[in-house]
Order: structure tokens, then sequence, then C-alpha cells
């Protein structure tokens, strides 16, 4: 597999950099954009952008390691976040990961062996007010109950 952004996301890449003083300060979003390309970030792929970025593959892989948004291994087409912090615990959202996680036959950052599915226990996804709180990839589904969610992964196939 090549490991190149194309012109158009090159000229992305440009513009991150253009918002900052340095280089280095556009590493979040070019991660980013490149776990979106290529799913996940592999060695290779860090390599890459730490190479765009003039920055040293260690600190690419700091910053990687450090924030939980960026995959470290390869993920489900779906990925399932569900919170389980103190407002989400208190509505169930410790009951809702259990079903998930017992329905999908997967535990935390595993993912099924067809690859269409991956979970993912979080601590807090910033809408305690409408707790419980799931979410499947970029998407958001608040004040959850195991039916919903049951529906919505029943309809991700």
């Amino acid at each position: 597999m090549q490991i190149e952004f194309n012109a158009e996301e090159l000229n992305e890449v440009q513009y991150h950099i253009s918002k900052y003083p340095e280089k280095k300060a556009a590493l979040m979003p070019v991660l980013w954009m490149a776990q979106k390309k290529w799913g996940w970030l592999s060695i290779d792929v860090m390599k890459y952008v730490a190479d765009l970025l003039e920055l040293s593959l260690a600190h690419v892989e700091g910053v990687a390691s450090f924030y939980t948004m960026y995959f470290k291994k390869p993920m489900g087409k779906y990925h399932i976040q569900v919170c389980t912090n103190v407002s989400c615990m208190l509505r169930k959202g410790d009951v809702i990961y259990k079903h998930v996680s017992e329905k999908l036959g997967i535990k935390h950052n595993e993912r099924t062996e067809d690859g269409l599915y991956s979970l993912e226990e979080v601590e807090c996804m910033g809408a305690c007010g409408g707790a419980p709180m799931i979410a499947v990839n970029e998407d958001f589904y608040e004040n959850m109950d195991i039916p919903q969610v049951d529906e919505i992964i029943g309809n991700l196939k």
C-alpha cells in the first residue's frame, strides 16, 4: 500500500500548516487526516506524517499515543464508543457497554473478526445532560437505552 496524500490532501496539509507559526502545531489535524484516509496510524503512516511536518517519528508517536482518538491498530468499519463516566454510568451507560460487548463478542479496543465493528469504553463525551451517550464513528447519540442501541447497530450493516 502506497502511503501518500494526493494533491488535494497535500493542499489541506498546507492549509493546516499555514494556520500556525510552526509546522509542529499542525500535527493533530494532519494525524486526523491520515487516520481518516488509512483507517489507523501504522508506524509507516506516522513516519510519513513526521516527514511531511519535519518532525521526529518519536514526537509523532508520542502525540498519537497520548490521545485516544488516534488508533494504533486497525479498528472496525463502525467504531462504537460507549461513555461510562459518572453521568452516563448513573444512567446505565455501563450496562449499555456490557450489553454491546456481549452482543458483538468483543471487549474494549477490540474488533469483530469480520472487521465490521470495534468497541471502545470512553471516559467522557461531553454530553452529561444527554447521558447515556454513544458514538458510532463521528455520529453521536444521546439519552440511549439498550433497544435504541440495538436498533442503531442493526441499521449499520
